[in-house]
């Protein structure tokens, strides 16, 4: 894999460059040839976005001595293993869906959520990590290596919520890995919840062009006012653009930024088929190339709104044909489920939802009707035109 810099994001808009300079940023750009599918983008390089040590932006949420940190604390360590005694922490575990809602509020409602609860002996012991501050919108980034060799149960993810805070009317943006068995590579799970919208779930589910246990790969997070997009090495993968249709339900206030390790055997692998073994534990996730961009706000201030300049230019943002086009192969090749195609789930398609002839590529249940799962020793890398190309 050919790393970004530190502090570069690839860009490309015109309009979004001439922002950049009318707002007096110090900016180079420069071109790259690089293994993802838009290598003929320019990178912007951004000063303000520096990685950050554990200790310049984030705090410890669960785990104890599960979190370790290296290399002066710029890369994090979480582990899930299984310990006799009883844990010091009691936290909850909150399934929308797919997707998990941690809380450390044992206090807090469920609101009608399906909540497990894990203290007390032999239970097994995840950890995980959240910034120090809320943030309204911004671009958000890590570098992850995930456990390697039989890891079915195991859930890594990195996400955004503020479900601590607004109880009924949370938001959240997710990047999920769900493990797999011995020889089956690990899924990516992205999902967005806004104003409360859990009953609604808008998962996606991908493979991946590469062992994503192998060497770390970067997954990012742009949120602006107007748009979200997820990327995977500085591959757009999807794009959800603030609509009518959505209304209340795009993501809009602010949230905090999360890492966790746990254990999803009741669902996460072939619905709970395949359970965690502890015989292979420890598992370890690496997080490195820590990002926080974005507007640091103060929850109880209901006024507010991202001012900053730089932040504020994530708008401008659009995809080049370029980039565009490689987010379509990308999804065409790689995605292997989508709520859009879910015809089981929603009778009625959610309004944001335009079905083409894609749509006959898929099960009614939203599953993909092609083979996807790759052989491990099977390795793809990406040409600059954007076609995968074996190798």
């Amino acid at each position: 894999m050919n790393k970004q810099e530190k502090g570069e994001m690839v860009v490309c808009s015109s309009s979004f460059f001439f922002l950049l300079l009318a707002s007096s940023l110090l900016l180079s750009s420069s071109s790259t040839t690089s293994s993802s599918p838009h290598a003929a983008c320019s990178i912007l390089k951004l000063p303000n976005l520096a990685t950050l040590s554990f200790e310049e932006g984030y705090t410890q949420l669960f785990g104890d001595s599960n979190l370790m940190l290296h290399r002066n604390g710029r890369t994090v360590h979480l582990s899930l293993d299984q310990r006799t005694g009883t844990q010091m922490l009691f936290f909850r575990l909150c399934f929308v869906g797919f997707v998990s809602v941690t809380s450390l509020q044992p206090s807090v409602s469920d609101g009608g959520l399906d909540c497990t609860a894990f203290h007390g002996v032999g239970q097994w012991v995840g950890a995980g990590f959240a910034s120090q501050d809320l943030y309204l919108h911004g671009f958000f980034s890590a570098s992850i290596k995930l456990p390697s060799d039989y890891a079915a149960g195991v859930v890594v993810a990195f996400y955004m919520s503020n479900g601590d805070i607004f109880e009924k009317t949370h938001d959240e943006l997710d990047f999920e890995f769900l493990g797999n068995i011995r020889g089956r590579e690990w899924r990516v799970q992205t999902n967005v919840y806004g104003n409360g919208s859990t009953a609604i779930g808008r998962e996606e589910r991908y493979g991946l062009w590469f062992d994503p246990t192998e060497d770390f790969h970067q997954y990012s997070i742009l949120w602006s006012h107007d748009k979200i997009l997820f990327y995977i090495d500085n591959t757009p993968i999807r794009e959800v653009i603030r609509s009518q249709a959505m209304g209340g339900q795009f993501p809009s206030k602010p949230m905090s930024l999360y890492a966790t390790i746990w254990d999803g055997s009741n669902w996460a692998t072939l619905g709970g088929r395949y359970k965690v073994n502890y015989k292979y534990a420890p598992y370890i996730a690496e997080f490195g190339d820590l990002i926080l961009h974005g507007c640091a706000v103060d929850p109880s201030d209901h006024t507010q709104s991202c001012q900053r300049p730089d932040v504020l230019l994530y708008d401008a943002i659009t995809m080049s044909t370029v980039q565009r086009s490689a987010m379509e192969k990308f999804r065409k090749k790689y995605m292997t489920y989508s709520y859009c195609h879910d015809r089981v789930r929603y009778q009625t398609l959610l309004p944001e939802c335009e079905i083409g002839p894609e749509s006959e590529s898929f099960h009614s249940s939203g599953e993909t009707k092609l083979n996807k799962h790759r052989n491990r020793a099977k390795r793809h890398r990406w040409s600059s035109a954007g076609t995968a190309l074996s190798g």
